[in-house]
This record gives structure tokens, C-alpha cells and sequence, in this order.
């Protein structure tokens, strides 16, 4: 099943599907792309950045157009809403949702979203009303789209927040979380420390080491590392680039220091890990 919305006039284009079609499936070869996938029928497994992740039923995954997926064939149990920037582009509609930084952002693990049962009603209804609007082909098919897609984005930031070991986090504080994910996303090249981002966001290492410790168990310079990792990871399984060259790109200045972080991070140097997810594939 694939239902499409596009524009001639920008470029946008939104699309529902479960990838259990030809077309459908290469979507995945896009890399202008986001991905909303909902295990919504029963549990799926698929890989993302050359990682098997697998979502229990009602467990929502948000990729953003940076992550590689690998769907098979006649993967059952899922759907999913794609899009383009040109459609709703997460950066320039920040003040809109405030989900940059939150549900989309480079970690290591796409942001995952699990439903309860009245939560599942809700989205449910929510894919019934996309359902409708693929169907009303007229002038403002695509406005209603987007609206339904940020009230969709909405109701998942919000389920994000409840989940937090301290629900009741100020906004204020939630921001600069935000913030420090988003910088790294635009830094994560030549930015290594968790001073460096504190210095951007005017705030101490440890101020943002305690922030982090409310927010989930993973601190800041580990969400530093696992986005270099993660970026280091792509290079090698999509690319044609050596390790030094992908050590150089990723800031470091001697290719036996990326080796050596590649090594502790991954539990092997950057060759071992080529070869062997080559051979695995």
C-alpha cells in the first residue's frame, strides 16, 4: 500500500505506506526523506544504519533523512508516514512542534515512541483522518496534510516528555536539551567535548551533566560519542572512504586516534567492523 501526496509547485511530497510494495520499498533509497514508522499490527524488525532494531507492537520509530533503512520484502505489521523538507521541514517549523532535537536528532538510536492503549485509539484515528485527506484531491489537500503531520509530531513530542524520569521537567530545561542535541547534530565534526557545547548554550559541563542525569541515563559526552560513532558507522558501510579519510572528516587529526575511539566504543577497529558487516550482509 502506497498512498501520495505531491506538489509540482515546491517539490513536497507525503506519502502513507506499510513497505510491503516494489514502490514503496524505494522510498528507502531516497535520502531526502523522514520516516515515521508505527509497528502497529504486530512486532517488525528491520535495520537502520546497518543496526537490526527491532519495535515491539506499538512502538513508533522517527528516522530522519540522514538514517539508512533496510526494509525486507513483505515485512508485515507496520505503517508509516514519509516526507520530504519541502514538505514540512522539521528546522524551519521548530516554533510550530518543537520535536527538532527531540523525536528527530542523530544519536545512535532513532527517537522510539511506545503506545498504550489509549494512546493507540488516538493515533489510530489520527491515520484514519491521513487515510481521508489521501482521498479529498483538492486544492488544499496538502495544507490539511501538513496539519494533521504537526498535530501527529505534537501528540508524539508530548508521549516523549511523560516518559521522562521527571515528568514534570520545566520546559526551560527541556529546551536546552533540545538545543545541545541540536548542536551536535551541527558540530559533531570538529566539536568533541562537552565543554565546547556548554560554551555555546552558556552554560557549565556540569550544569548540563545534571540536566542530563533527569532527562535519561545517558550522559552528555556519551550522546557526543555515540553521534560520532553513529556518523562513523554510515562512512564505513555506505561509503567508498578509507578510515583515515573518514577520520579526518570526523575531526581527527591522526587516524590511529579515531581507530583507538572507534575500537572502545564498537569493540573493534574501523576495518574489523567493515569486513565483518560486509560479510554478514
Amino acid at each position: 500500500m502506497r498512498l501520495d501526496y505531491s506538489s509540482i509547485k515546491d517539490e513536497s511530497s507525503f506519502i502513507l505506506t506499510d513497505f510491503n510494495c516494489s514502490p514503496a520499498l524505494d522510498l528507502l533509497r531516497d535520502k531526502g526523506l523522514y520516516k515515521i514508522i508505527w509497528s502497529k499490527d504486530q512486532a517488525v524488525s528491520f535495520r537502520v544504519d546497518g543496526s537490526l532494531i527491532e519495535l515491539e507492537k506499538d512502538q513508533i520509530i522517527f528516522c530522519t533523512p540522514m538514517n539508512v533503512l533496510e526494509i525486507q520484502k513483505n515485512t508485515d505489521g507496520m505503517i508509516s508516514l514519509v516526507f520530504n523538507r519541502e514538505f514540512y521541514c522539521i528546522r524551519d517549523h521548530d516554533q510550530e512542534v518543537s520535536c527538532n532535537g527531540f523525536l528527530f536528532f542523530g544519536s545512535s538510536v532513532p527517537q522510539i515512541v511506545s503506545l498504550n492503549e489509549k494512546e493507540k485509539i488516538s493515533f489510530s484515528a489520527m491515520f484514519d483522518s491521513f487515510r481521508e485527506e489521501f482521498e479529498n484531491k483538492d486544492q488544499i489537500q496538502g495544507e490539511m496534510l501538513q496539519t494533521l503531520l504537526k498535530r501527529f509530531l505534537i501528540k508524539s513530542r508530548r508521549l516523549i516528555k511523560e516518559d521522562l524520569p521527571e515528568p514534570d521537567l520545566p520546559n526551560n530545561q527541556l529546551d536546552i536539551i533540545r538545543k545541545f542535541n541540536i548542536l551536535i547534530e551541527q558540530h559533531f565534526r570538529e566539536k568533541h567535548q562537552v565543554a565546547d557545547y556548554a560554551a555555546l548554550l552558556f552554560k557549565s559541563p556540569k550544569t548540563l551533566s545534571n540536566l542530563f542525569h533527569k532527562y535519561n541515563d545517558k550522559s552528555p559526552l556519551a550522546t557526543i560519542n555515540e553521534r560520532i560513532v553513529l556518523e562513523a558507522k554510515r562512512l564505513l558501510l555506505y561509503s567508498d572512504k578509507t578510515s583515515e579519510e573518514i577520520a579526518y572528516e570526523l575531526g581527527y587529526k591522526e587516524a590511529g586516534h579515531f581507530s583507538k575511539f572507534f575500537k572502545k566504543h564498537v569493540g573493534m577497529n574501523p576495518t574489523e567492523f567493515k569486513t565483518k558487516k560486509t560479510r554478514n550482509s
